[in-house]
């Protein structure tokens, strides 16, 4: 009885949060017939914004961190936001009536990192009195752009793959001014186009201005203050796409259901094997192993939907953020104990 009132307290509390409260409130206008509408101009400036604070973050983050002792759970992280798309590609991707794009980029989600997910990691660590690296924070960029690139790059294969089949043309498909192979031009193609793409341009844009520039007091008093509003406005966008678009999703909901509640445990545990190789090859602590497991469990509420929308748009956004937000949050929140009793049993906190 009180694990059942706990899991509805959290349900509660993360309808109440501003990511899912806004994503409601766009749905509900959009279900009302209103004609509220936010400019397209608008709608990208917000986008490139919102990219660029992340970015410049985890940019921040970097530069006070111990390069040397960040080398390996950096890597791991890597590894981690690579695999968990890799695993939703090989599952959730796959599974039948479940359209290729938006099952990539569900996974895409659930491999980038929830910032609030993260801080209660922390938050029970601290209450715990066990002890983890300062540049944890660091690790955010490494998981989170891995996960967003990988889901990005292997979204517009499949979408390329569907329109040459649909077009007849075997194993050619015509991009931009000329015409490559399905399975080396096409793919050199996209991996350019993809890093070339506003989204993650500024993301990574982002990330080199905090690593190299001076700009903490920018980021502090602009990118920072603006975040949650512009956030919100974007949420109000995606919500009502979503609405118009959830009729996709009937015949397939309980296929996101299942990934969302399973997943968080999966790639939380990927995550703490990463972990724990770092720990045995560098001394990464206890408490770090945790939180990588916290991380890789968690699914972002941030940067991944902006990302995603802004370079997938063909991806449905009722299904990879509410499948996130909705289920694979509280999941993700719930199972911070189940890490610290494993790092525990294997480790020695």
């Amino acid at each position: 009885m009180d694990s059942f009132i706990t899991i509805v307290t959290t349900l509660t509390v993360q309808l109440q949060k501003p990511t899912l409260a806004f994503l409601l409130g766009g749905m509900m206008l959009a279900a009302l017939g209103s004609r509220f509408e936010i400019p397209q101009p608008v709608y990208k400036f917000i986008v490139i914004l919102l990219l660029l604070k992340v970015g410049l973050s985890g940019g921040l983050a970097m530069r006070d961190a111990d390069l040397v002792s960040l080398a390996a759970p950096a890597l791991a992280a890597v590894l981690a936001g690579i695999g968990i798309v890799l695993i939703g590609a090989a599952t959730l991707a796959r599974w039948r009536g479940v359209a290729r794009v938006d099952g990539l980029a569900t996974a895409g989600l659930f491999g980038a990192v929830s910032a609030s997910t993260l801080a209660a990691g922390m938050a029970v660590l601290d209450a715990e009195g066990v002890a983890y690296e300062g540049f944890i924070g660091a690790l955010y960029p490494f998981m989170d752009i891995a996960a967003l690139v990988t889901a990005i790059i292997l979204g517009r294969i499949s979408l390329a793959r569907a329109s040459a089949t649909t077009a007849g043309g075997g194993t050619t498909l015509a991009l931009g001014n000329g015409t490559a192979g399905i399975d080396t031009g096409v793919i050199r193609e996209i991996l350019a186009d993809t890093f070339r793409s506003p989204a993650i341009s500024a993301l990574i844009l982002g990330l080199a201005l905090g690593l190299f520039a001076d700009t903490k007091a920018l980021y502090e008093g602009f990118y920072e203050l603006l975040f949650r509003g512009l956030l919100s406005i974007l949420m109000l966008i995606m919500g009502m796409e979503a609405w118009s678009r959830l009729s996709e999703l009937r015949k397939v909901a309980h296929a996101y259901v299942v990934y969302a509640v399973t997943a968080p445990l999966v790639h939380g545990l990927f995550g703490f094997v990463l972990g724990l190789a770092a720990h045995h090859l560098t001394g990464f602590s206890a408490g770090g192993v945790v939180l990588l497991s916290v991380m890789a469990a968690s699914s972002s509420d941030i940067s991944g939907p902006p990302t995603l929308r802004a370079a997938l748009p063909e991806a449905n956004p009722s299904a990879y953020v509410g499948a996130s937000t909705g289920l694979g949050t509280p999941v993700a929140i719930l199972s911070i104990p189940l890490w610290i009793a494993l790092a525990e049993t294997v480790i020695g906190l």
